[in-house]
């Protein structure tokens, strides 16, 4: 299929979908190079290699799949065109996706309880490239919370239909990519010490 052809509106789209990936694959090399990172320095001899990772960190992991899933539910009901359906789930996804981030702090306050700061004389190599993962990624939580804000108001004004859906569509790629990426991350904090 040559990429040059159709009307502008395609075109459009289709620079708007590859804009994203584009970016996609900027974050996953990103997240690539920490986590080799975390593998090479788990070398070091101060390295902790019996922590736990927080148990708010696994409630969240559940929250942001369950925000995935309501992000699909709003798009199945978008294309059916039932409204009240669709903005029910979209602000589930947002709210799911605060909790998420409130989870997240959680889990931070509990690291800190055990007696480990991101930096300082109680800081710990290991814990800080958690609390570097995390934070990074919590930062791309709050990119996709203000899509899906533009999503909902946009939604409200009624620029989406089953046939005009760039723009949802385009925030749910999105989202369900930093879903993907927290799980991964989740996966390879527990499993890799």
């Amino acid at each position: 299929m040559d990429l040059t052809q159709g009307t502008t509106e395609e075109k459009n789209k289709r620079a708007k979908k590859m804009m994203l990936w584009f970016a996609i694959i900027s974050l996953i090399m990103s997240f690539a190079a920490w986590t080799s990172a975390f593998i090479v320095s788990s070398s070091r001899p101060d390295w902790l290699k019996d922590f736990q990772l927080p148990s708010a960190f696994i409630i969240s992991t559940v929250i942001i799949i369950l925000s995935s899933i309501s992000f699909i539910l709003a798009k199945r009901a978008l294309k059916v065109n039932k409204t009240k359906a669709t903005t029910l789930w979209l602000l589930t996804t947002l709210v799911l996706g605060i909790i998420f981030i409130y989870n997240q702090f959680d889990g931070f306050q509990q690291i800190i309880n055990l007696g480990y700061n991101f930096t300082g004389p109680t800081s710990n190599v290991t814990m800080s490239y958690i609390y570097l993962i995390a934070m990074v990624h919590i930062l791309h939580v709050v990119m996709g919370l203000i899509c899906l804000l533009v999503v909902i108001y946009n939604h409200f004004k009624q620029k989406y239909t089953t046939t005009n859906m760039l723009g949802f569509e385009l925030a749910s790629t999105f989202w369900h990519f930093i879903d993907i990426l927290w799980i991964y991350l989740f996966l390879f904090l527990y499993f890799v010490r």
